[in-house]
């Protein structure tokens, strides 16, 4: 910006300018007040996202949430307050009253030594009346150390001396047990428990130390005995080819962006440790091609991949015209409204097909809603705007890959699980930040791999960790498969 003092200068020098310059020095500043303008809007529109907006989580939202409330008019707060749900249990909601624990490990009699009335203390042995109370402690030794003395015996008819069988749960080397093993790698990749309160953990249970290094190798024995299972079921996917949700995330390693890939079903779920976010990652899972559905963002990569069938989220569609809300735009809001209220007469009706199965009606509805559809993008695609265009193009011509589910009701409409089981992950990239190395990011992938698929299995994680353990261990043993039950 010119001084006050050289204005008069350069105001000097502009008039004695001819006309033709004038204009073309006007022109380029209003180009550049034009582009300014422009790059303002973009980043007061990028400023203002949120979960609502875009892909970024609802845990952003909490940092641009203000300390003071906004103040609402009466009307407005007298149908928030009604609208607001009250804490606990919702009316109509059948409550579940603890009835035990299913088992009982130790029982604590407690008969009376006099009567509450007289004092005698002759008091018949047979109890009239119990009353139980079921409680869950913590037992004053939960880790218990035990030691095995194997013994060597002379035979009395030969002479030679014959050594005892070790239990095939014990492996010279190892101090810690394979359950307490497969326990520990548990608070780490699912607890997110770093070393040091790991260590601690371990003193308040059994008062026992264990050095750093010590846990380190736990975690990567136990991963090196579930990575059979892993990629077993890597093997089944692409053998199988079920409906698959597809995402990925960043992960830092040793400073370098690598990048964790998610492939997910109802019963399983298995992680990829990437170098990169590209169809070359894709291939190296799924392979060229894919015979199944896959249920992914409108991220570039899954565009144009060979597959059986192909559904695109609308939850993320949903997004993209939430923002036109807030985007400049002649019809823009027209738009929003047309579009964001079809994406959510789709959810509410795939949500009741879910819950009664009613087929017939499903696909009625689905018919007239693939025509409704077509006819308001013919509608309203001449008057959009750019970023409303790009949105009702992409509608048009992927109209398969948006609206897969009006003809497959078994394929899901949106991409949530994928994002579920990400979840896991993105949490412990921001406890652990990241890996330091890239065998370590493959480790984690692959011990991310077995935590969901039980969690999604209903199986105990710890369990599957110590029978892959035993498995290494005893030849006898097979290790634990991850592929779900309904399909073995």
């Amino acid at each position: 910006m010119m001084s006050q003092q050289n204005f008069p200068q350069e105001a000097e020098k502009l008039y004695q300018l001819p006309k033709e310059k004038l204009v073309e020095i006007i022109v380029g500043q209003q180009s550049q007040i034009n582009q300014l303008q422009q790059e303002i809007d973009r980043l007061k529109t990028s400023l203002h996202l949120d979960s609502q907006t875009s892909s970024k989580p609802p845990s952003t939202d909490l940092l641009k949430k203000s300390e003071k409330q906004k103040p609402v008019t009466s009307s407005h707060s007298s149908e928030k307050e009604s609208s607001k749900k009250k804490p606990g249990g919702q009316p109509g909601h059948q409550g579940k009253t603890r009835k035990g624990f299913g088992r009982v490990d130790r029982y604590e009699i407690s008969p009376p030594e006099t009567c509450g009335h007289c004092g005698s203390q002759r008091l018949n042995s047979e109890a009239v009346k119990v009353e139980t109370y079921q409680v869950a402690q913590l037992v004053q030794r939960p880790i218990e150390i035990v030691e095995y003395q194997r013994h060597h015996c002379q035979c009395s008819h030969c002479g030679e001396l014959t050594q005892g069988e070790l239990p095939n749960t014990f492996v010279p080397g190892q101090d810690l047990g394979f359950k307490l093993q497969g326990f520990l790698c548990w608070l780490g990749n699912y607890a997110h428990l770093s070393y040091h309160k790991q260590q601690e953990l371990l003193w308040e249970l059994g008062e026992i130390e264990i050095s750093q290094g010590t846990l380190v190798t736990i975690n990567e024995r136990v991963e090196a005995a579930a990575r059979p299972s892993v990629e077993q079921l890597m093997g089944w996917i692409n053998q199988t080819s079920p409906h698959l949700h597809s995402d990925e995330t960043p992960w830092p390693v040793k400073g370098s962006k690598e990048w964790l890939w998610v492939l997910a079903g109802e019963e399983f779920c298995l992680f990829h440790a990437g170098d990169t976010r590209s169809r070359e990652e894709l291939e190296k899972c799924l392979g060229s091609s894919y015979q199944g559905v896959l249920i992914s963002d409108d991220f570039s990569v899954y565009n144009g991949y060979p597959v059986g069938g192909q559904q695109k989220c609308l939850a993320h569609l949903r997004r993209h015209f939430q923002r036109l809300f807030k985007t400049k735009g002649l019809y823009n809001q027209q738009i929003a409204e047309t579009f964001i209220s079809l994406i959510d007469e789709a959810f509410k009706q795939h949500r009741l097909w879910r819950q009664y199965q009613d087929g017939i009606s499903y696909r009625h509805w689905a018919q007239g809603f693939s025509e409704r559809v077509k006819a308001d993008i013919e509608n309203w695609f001449h008057l959009a705007g750019h970023q409303a265009g790009n949105l009702l193009r992409s509608l048009r011509d992927k109209a398969a890959q948006w609206w897969y589910f009006l003809e497959n009701p078994y394929v899901p409409p949106d991409n949530n699980l994928a994002e579920r089981c990400l979840r896991l992950a993105v949490t412990k990239r921001k406890v652990s930040g990241g890996s330091r190395c890239l065998e370590r990011f493959r480790q984690t992938a692959n011990l991310l791999s077995v935590i969901q698929s039980c969690r999604l299995q209903g199986r105990s994680i710890i369990t599957f960790f110590q029978q892959a353990l035993q498995g290494i261990a005893d030849e006898d043993s097979s290790y634990p498969s991850l592929i779900p039950f309904s399909h073995t």
